[in-house]
């Protein structure tokens, strides 16, 4: 995954029709004499990038001007709005190789990112709100930059190579007088860790959480191996002003600046909160069977767990072991540690430490083995 970071680390840093920086919001946003106005963001960093879409669906005038912003991430994982985290990603896995989860204040599916994934983002009044039309820009870019690739648009609007490849996702918000619309598209995507990081972690998940709909992906490069990051921007640079109307050369913002997007950091941190990315997650119930074993004694046996989270915090828990492997009072203490905490691995470890330390007899090795196939289970 670092060497693929490497090699497409410079998209940022390429031409693609950019004039320069700017450090102005009211020199950036309030000029007259046009109706659109195409950004790209030199940050990389997901939850800077998803706070910039904050802050210009709440402070940019889009009664008056369209805008599209275009913007890449190091490796992390997004979930829509409504989802949950602990059916859609592989999160020991994202711990491990250090890849953030993001929840984004769109709706829709769960997606990959990285370096060899372009999103663009198209802002409008609620009144222009035309998702249809804003695929069509990139569509027509493609067929431009190289006209022998047939995508098409869908009805679910994603975007298809060759009928049946996704090569592009969809997700929009709407406002009471704005609207964001923002999609994917993968020009040369770490295809691999998008499908080791897109499984889910914890078994017998019941909740009314939208759920992604898996789908086969391509990159772009796999059928067109010599189109070019700078290529790719600068059509849809072009066709995004052929379609509105307008003339905007791409210009690069900071999205971490305070003087460009006053308030942007405070945005940035919320998304980057626990209390966020999984206290919204919406209520769930795990019911799972839990597979126990005592190799001291080449015993096995099987326990229930019953639990319901809310907020991302366990509101109920019932372990039920039977009562010659576990004694009531262990397994009934076991769960009523775990009420009020987060539904999460870290948290729940601290609190199984004060209980396993208060039971040395012979019991404590299954009592330590249950608390681990527990966290297991948290992800």
């Amino acid at each position: 995954m670092l060497s693929h970071l490497r090699r497409t680390s410079s998209l940022l840093r390429a031409g693609a029709g950019v004039q320069q920086a700017w450090t102005s919001s009211g020199c950036l946003f309030t000029d007259p004499s046009s109706a659109g106005l195409v950004l790209q963001s030199q940050s990389t960093d997901v939850f800077q990038n998803l706070a910039l879409e904050d802050w210009v669906d709440a402070h940019v005038d889009l009664q008056q001007r369209g805008v599209l912003l275009l913007w890449r991430n190091r490796p992390a994982v997004v979930i829509g709005r409504h989802q949950n985290p602990w059916t859609e990603c592989n999160l020991p896995a994202m711990r491990s190789t250090k890849v953030p989860l993001a929840r984004r204040r769109s709706g829709g599916g769960t997606v990959y990112h990285d370096l060899g994934n372009l999103n663009l983002t198209f802002f409008a009044s609620k009144k222009a709100y035309d998702r249809q039309r804003n695929l069509r820009v990139v569509t027509e870019a493609l067929r431009r930059v190289r006209p022998q690739l047939d995508v098409q648009a869908t009805d679910r609007l994603d975007i298809l190579l060759n009928g049946h490849y996704k090569i592009s996702g969809t997700a929009s918000r709407l406002s009471r007088k704005s609207s964001y619309h923002h999609c994917t598209l993968l020009h040369s995507a770490d295809r691999a860790a998008l499908a080791a990081l897109l499984r889910p972690s914890c078994p017998g998940i019941q909740s009314n959480a939208t759920p992604s709909v898996p789908s086969p992906v391509a990159n772009l490069t796999d059928h067109a191996p010599s189109l070019q990051w700078e290529e790719l921007l600068d059509a849809v640079v072009h066709q995004y002003n052929s379609e509105f109307g307008v003339w905007s050369a791409s210009r690069l913002v900071n999205p971490s600046d305070e003087s460009l997007f006053p308030g942007v950091g405070s945005m940035e941190a919320e998304l980057r909160s626990w209390e966020w990315t999984f206290g919204k997650t919406p209520k769930f119930r795990v019911e799972t069977q839990l597979e126990l074993r005592d190799d001291r004694l080449g015993a096995r046996c099987s326990a229930g767990l019953r639990m319901e989270v809310k907020n991302g915090l366990v509101e109920s828990c019932r372990v039920d072991t039977p009562a010659d492997w576990l004694p009531l009072r262990l397994s009934s203490s076991l769960s009523d540690v775990l009420l009020g905490e987060r539904f999460c691995p870290h948290r729940a470890a601290a609190a199984f430490t004060a209980l396993l330390r208060s039971e040395s007899g012979p019991l404590h090795g299954r009592l330590r083995h249950l608390c681990e196939v527990l966290l297991a289970v948290m992800g």
